[in-house]
């Protein structure tokens, strides 16, 4: 069993929760015709996402595929499903705490959505435009939960 996040292009998902629930469950039958290792079938959004992601938890198989041998620490290597709309990521649950930030971070930085698969109820969140003189942009929960390690 792995800790599960994912990422997503905002524009491709429903906000409802119950919608954006089925249309997950429809991106997780990987039925995509190509393969799940290149990011480059990704947006633009989500490549820059997992290029920096790569560089802290590099990638088991694909372009960026960690580099195996007798002196490396693979303690960090992740498995990524990557399609057009979602990247999946499946971490050791023994970096689980420091996964979910900095995954949480760089959603918010590379303005793509993040979804929380392995806990019960898990956070789903949006990059929303904020009308100001500055146009930023910020990320909007719908629900927030509480990973599940943290009980108390």
């Amino acid at each position: 069993m792995s800790y599960d996040l994912m990422v997503f292009e905002p524009t491709a998902a429903p906000k409802d929760r119950a919608q954006f629930m089925q249309w997950y469950a429809k991106q997780t039958e990987w039925s995509e015709e190509h393969s799940y290792q290149d990011h480059a079938v990704a947006s633009e959004a989500l490549q820059a996402w997992f290029k920096e992601i790569a560089e802290l938890f590099p990638p088991m198989n694909g372009p960026l595929a960690f580099k195996y041998d007798e002196d490396a620490d693979d303690s960090k290597v992740t498995d990524y499903s990557i399609g057009r709309h979602v990247i999946y990521s499946g971490f050791s649950w023994r970096i689980a705490e420091e996964a979910y930030p900095k995954m949480r971070e760089l959603a918010i930085k590379h303005h793509v959505g993040f979804f929380d698969v392995s806990a019960t109820n898990g956070e789903i969140l949006f990059p929303t435009q904020r009308v100001t003189t500055t146009e930023s942009r910020s990320i909007e929960p719908i629900k927030r939960a509480k990973p599940w390690w943290k009980f108390w």
